[in-house]
């Protein structure tokens, strides 16, 4: 799952450098210390919750948005990441629910 931490932290910087914004000014729009950006955008910590909708709000995005990092991996890691999460039955249940979904 750190795998997702990395993408996260570098779609959250993708989207702020595409809005022209500084760690420095987008931090203090959070109410958070420019450290701490860099190590979210570095992937080495998760925003909390409050300040992932922040993040979202600040870079005119829905926090669904933030998550869209698929274009920063190739498809094996994509592959690979999916087969490792079927070993969750939940999981795997609610992929095959929304395949269906999908493919009707």
């Amino acid at each position: 799952m750190d795998n997702i931490k990395i993408l996260l932290g570098k779609r959250i910087q993708e989207l702020r450098k595409g809005k022209k914004l500084s760690q420095e000014a987008l931090a203090e729009k959070i109410g958070i210390e420019p450290n701490n950006l860099s190590r979210i955008e570095n992937g080495k910590n998760y925003p909390t919750p409050e300040n992932l909708a922040k993040i979202a709000k600040e870079l005119n995005v829905s926090v669904d948005k933030l998550y869209l990092f698929e274009h920063h991996q190739n498809y094996s890691q994509l592959k690979e990441e999916i087969v490792k999460a079927l070993d969750d039955e939940q999981f795997g249940r609610l992929l095959y629910k929304f395949y269906r979904l999908i493919k009707e």
